[in-house]
């Protein structure tokens, strides 16, 4: 997988606050939303439906009567989810921040090393062990050069939203508590594709002239990947802490539980690949001589290690 690396336009840990919502609010990826809901099916042109009972109806028509019901009850949702987006614009109730940055950084076998200030942090990585689609086994590391190359690395945080939800937890209102908390769940991950475009277009700028809608964004249908800690191809949640020296989690808002959770729960953090190559992948479930050596690896004994990798063994 040999390739050029892109040098980034700013190099080192860049730290946003109180980022304009407004910016953010169109990232959202309301089929996820739905989904958190447990809200099967897909609700094209929801966003489109006015509050007329002639938008409403003829909307709703374009589902199967026995589909109705559920899209009718998704409509109500939506709409609660967008009046309360309102609130968090007009009260300022919300803020949200960043933490991220592209830094040198090279790959050794299934090791990548990302160098900051004089230091190196090591980020151990796994492989698949059975073959993807195309009948490689992937590590992320497979998409860092093995010198000279960059690698990036992020956090995005809702900041209030457990004040928020508390207010109506003392009125008994779950549903709304639930609301805000899943709206704000959204919100962080909107705001780490918003962040994602602006580091491809400006702060790395290997994609400078990419001119993709948000649709096609969040159909991942642009170079380069994010993938987030504790996700399918970056499952062990315990390699937040080596990112934690490396992002500053508490200077915008995030502090880490002893089980690796982030505080905020409205919190992502992840890393970025620029490499044209690079795609999203499972790990999946990994044998006992690859799970002795990545914990040899981390520096970890295998007895800590196997919490944080219960799923994949």
């Amino acid at each position: 997988m040999s390739y050029i690396p892109s040098k980034p336009n700013t190099l080192g840990l860049i730290q946003l606050t109180d980022i304009d919502l407004r910016e953010i609010v169109p990232f959202i990826d309301w089929g996820f939303f739905f989904m958190a809901w447990r809200m099967s099916g897909k609700y094209e042109g929801i966003e489109t439906v006015h509050d007329c009972l002639s938008c409403k109806t003829t909307w709703l028509q374009q589902f199967p009567p026995a589909d109705r019901p559920r899209a009718e009850e998704a409509l109500k949702l939506f709409k609660d989810a967008q009046e309360m987006l309102r609130n968090m614009l007009d009260e300022k109730i919300v803020s949200v921040n960043a933490s991220f940055g592209v830094f040198q950084g090279y790959a050794l076998g299934d090791d990548i090393f990302i160098e900051n200030n004089g230091s190196t942090i090591t980020l151990p990585m796994l492989r698949q062990q059975h073959p993807a689609t195309d009948g490689f086994c992937y590590s992320l590391a497979d998409f860092v050069a093995p010198e000279n190359d960059y690698v990036g690395a992020f956090a995005t945080t809702i900041q209030g939203v457990e004040a928020y939800a508390e207010t109506f937890e003392k009125d008994d209102d779950v549903y709304h508590s639930i609301l805000a908390k899943t709206l704000s769940d959204r919100l962080a991950e909107a705001a780490a594709e918003w962040l994602h475009f602006k580091v491809r277009r400006e702060y790395w700028g290997y994609a400078p002239d990419e001119n993709l809608s948000i649709k096609e964004m969040l159909k991942t249908t642009y170079s380069g990947i994010r993938p987030a800690v504790g996700y399918p191809s970056l499952p062990d949640q315990s390699i937040i802490f080596e990112l934690e020296p490396l992002l500053k989690f508490t200077e915008v808002g995030i502090t880490l539980t002893e089980n690796g959770a982030m505080f905020p729960n409205a919190s992502v953090c992840g890393l970025y690949f620029a490499h044209p190559q690079s795609k999203y992948f499972m790990i999946g479930k990994i044998d006992e001589n690859q799970f002795l050596d990545y914990a040899q690896r981390c520096g970890k004994s295998p007895d800590i290690l196997r919490k944080w990798m219960a799923a994949n063994l």
